[in-house]
């Protein structure tokens, strides 16, 4: 599992991705968000611009995404 460690509040979800090297870019994140592949806490997001905050958890390709404060 990736752990993410916020700066601010929150962090968007196509921001997150990238940060986790789980995506090569901000295009890339919008087509697998688009395209139903990423779940925030276990419901799939379509949303690239999805604010998470502490305690979230990001499921995509088998791989986990923890956001943390």
């Amino acid at each position: 599992m990736e752990i993410i460690k916020l700066r601010d509040d929150y962090i968007k979800l196509g921001q997150a991705l990238k940060a986790a090297s789980l995506v090569s870019s901000g295009v890339e994140a919008k087509i697998v968000i688009q395209d139903g592949l990423v779940k925030v806490n276990h419901d799939v997001e379509y949303q690239r611009g999805k604010k998470l905050y502490d305690g979230d958890i990001v499921d995509y390709n088998g791989e986990q995404i923890k956001i943390v404060k």
